[in-house]
């Protein structure tokens, strides 16, 4: 009987455990040369190493051991491929996908340096989800900040760059309030500079309305238009915060200018929802205005720009009997957009609705130029905001009043003129000073001016300047409907809470791009020459005939007209009468001082 050695098999099974090792492990089969080659030393002491192993160890433990040297040799490789990628592209991986079937992938990240993953980090996960069809995704990258106007500067050379005011003219003949010269930028310059994004908003990020169906009386002023706010949603809506909710009109209904109380047809609603640039707007109520067609306007913003005029009944029928108005709704480039019951009896107090809420009743609009009715716009919108708003970086601007510049002159101005009832104005004035309203003085610098002229305003539509013109209505809606008086006190309470400051211009500057017309009573006092047809012919007096050059007794004295009325005193006689009249005074002086 033959004996086999523990360990080894007949050359009819399996074959023996070196050559299953050699032909399953081995990972480089190469074909032998022809002829014997002698085996060289190394693979002699491999295989006395090999044979120490396997008499030392069972076949199962073999196994084991085989299995860990596989598995570190994967680990190994996949390392030594993982730091190469890292070392060559210097980026981040942003995830890494591993499949079964599939090689490992690679994906490039743009994520900035805080965010960026330690490698072995990424390995061990990968390691422990090994063997899954499942995606490692790194946390999102922080939404990018959003982007912001910061104003620009004209190019060197500009002629606007090196403008500066000329002094006055002096003609002492006119010392009224007048026009001076503004440096424009060309009309398809100013429409290349139009900003592609908002100005910033400093603290207020988010602005909602105020809906209330049911409303109450509060303390003192408002109307059901404005909702009652009361004196502590009053002083809780001068604490600018990052998300605020304020009273701005149209507090009833469905959206503003339906069942609000200012009620606009759904067509016209329909176009002033469409308007998404610049809007300009203007408002007649009463029939207190005759309007006025702007000019000088250019092709693209007769094309893009939107002008709306706001009237009431009574405008619309004299619009209509005069037959300025068809069924186009429009004159000129005025789209005529009729509103029905009004919110209140004086159509002055009813003209803020539009000046102050513009922002309301076009909702989708960046810009807006309010002009009053009786205005004449001259120069393109364009030109208007690049001039005031965008090289100035500012939200709002509104013409300084040409003499006034304190509040208190204001008010007394107003009462001289019987713009609004006394003591309203003097309630007001009181309940301000209260509050801490003072005379202005030069420690308000850089504010020039604490009364507007505000027959025109030129604003953006962001969270601040919509909650100033907000608040700015309320006080108007609580108190007199001259808002020369509210403006510096909204103003300063908002100013005292954030960096958002008003381009305060020159009047002279708003008059020149709008000519300053007469309401229509005026106009119509102003009765029209009459007709030459109508004027009456006045004819000459007969020709006296020639008397012959006789001596005073030969003329007969019926021939002599007779002389009606004191004759006209020559030169010589009224300085004579002059002269005496200035000696008896001497005279009488003498007299008195003797």
């Amino acid at each position: 009987m033959t004996t086999l050695p523990l360990g080894l098999r007949s050359s009819g099974s399996y074959g023996s455990l070196q050559q299953q090792f050699q032909n399953s492990v081995s990972p480089i089969q190469t074909t032998p040369p022809l002829g014997a080659r002698k085996p060289s030393k190394m693979n002699k002491d491999k295989e006395s190493l090999f044979h120490r192993i396997c008499k030392f160890a069972g076949r199962k433990k073999v196994g084991m051991l085989l299995l860990c040297v596989v598995s570190a040799a994967v680990f190994g490789w996949v390392l030594y491929v993982g730091k190469g990628e890292a070392a060559s592209d210097h980026t981040p991986i942003e995830h890494i996908t591993f499949n079964r079937s599939k090689p490992l992938i690679y994906q490039k990240s743009s994520l900035p340096d805080g965010q960026k993953n330690n490698d072995n980090n990424i390995l061990s996960t990968m390691w422990n989800h090994m063997g899954t069809n499942r995606s490692i995704l790194q946390p999102p990258p922080p939404p990018a900040a959003p982007a912001y106007f910061t104003g620009y500067s004209l190019p060197p050379g500009n002629p606007c760059e090196s403008f500066t005011l000329p002094p006055p003219p002096a003609d002492k003949k006119r010392t009224g309030p007048r026009p001076c010269p503004v440096c424009y930028l060309p009309g398809e310059d100013a429409i290349s500079l139009m900003p592609n994004v908002p100005s910033f908003s400093p603290i207020l990020k988010q602005l909602t309305y105020i809906h209330e169906e049911n409303l109450t009386g509060s303390e003192f002023g408002g109307s059901e238009f404005g909702g009652y706010p009361s004196l502590r949603q009053r002083n809780d809506s001068f604490d600018i915060r990052e998300s605020m909710s304020v009273h701005c009109g149209f507090v009833r209904g469905s959206k503003p200018g339906r069942q609000t109380g200012f009620d606009i047809g759904d067509p016209d609603l329909l176009e002033m929802e469409q308007c998404h640039g610049v809007v300009v707007a203007s408002a007649i109520f009463g029939a207190y205005d005759i309007i006025q067609q702007p000019e000088n306007i250019s092709e693209a913003a007769q094309k893009n720009v939107c002008f709306f005029m706001f009237v009431d009944e009574e405008t619309e029928n004299f619009l209509r009997n005069s037959s300025a108005l068809g069924s186009s709704k429009k004159i000129g480039l005025w789209r005529i957009v009729l509103v029905r019951n009004l919110p209140y009896t004086d159509p002055r107090r009813n003209g803020k609705v539009p000046k102050l809420l513009l922002h309301r009743l076009f909702p989708n609009a960046r810009y807006s130029l309010w002009i009053d009715g009786k205005l004449q716009l001259v120069v393109d919108p364009y030109q208007i905001l690049e001039r005031f708003l965008w090289r100035k970086n500012a939200s709002f601007a509104i013409s300084r009043h040409y003499r006034r510049f304190d509040v208190f002159v204001e008010a007394e101005a107003n009462k001289a003129a019987a713009k609004y009832d006394n003591a309203s104005i003097d309630f007001q004035i009181d309940f301000y000073k209260r509050e801490g309203l003072t005379p202005y003085s030069e420690a308000k610098l850089p504010i020039t001016s604490d009364v507007p002229e505000g027959c025109v305003i030129i604003k953006e539509h962001i969270p601040i300047s919509n909650l100033f013109t907000c608040l700015w209505f309320n006080e108007v809606d609580r108190f007199t409907s001259r808002d020369q008086i509210s403006f510096s006190t909204v103003r300063d309470k908002i100013m005292s809470k954030t960096n958002w400051t008003v381009n305060m211009f020159l009047d002279c500057e708003r008059r020149n791009f709008v000519i300053q017309g007469y309401h229509r009573d005026i106009l119509e006092q102003w009765a029209p020459p009459p007709p030459p047809s109508a004027v009456a012919a006045i004819h000459p007096p007969p020709p006296i005939e020639k008397l012959p050059n006789k001596t005073s007794s030969a003329i007969p004295t019926e021939v002599i007209p007779k002389v009606t009325g004191r004759k006209t005193p020559t030169k010589r006689r009224r300085e004579r009468r002059s002269n005496a009249k200035r000696h008896r005074k001497v005279a009488a002086g003498n007299r008195d001082t003797g």
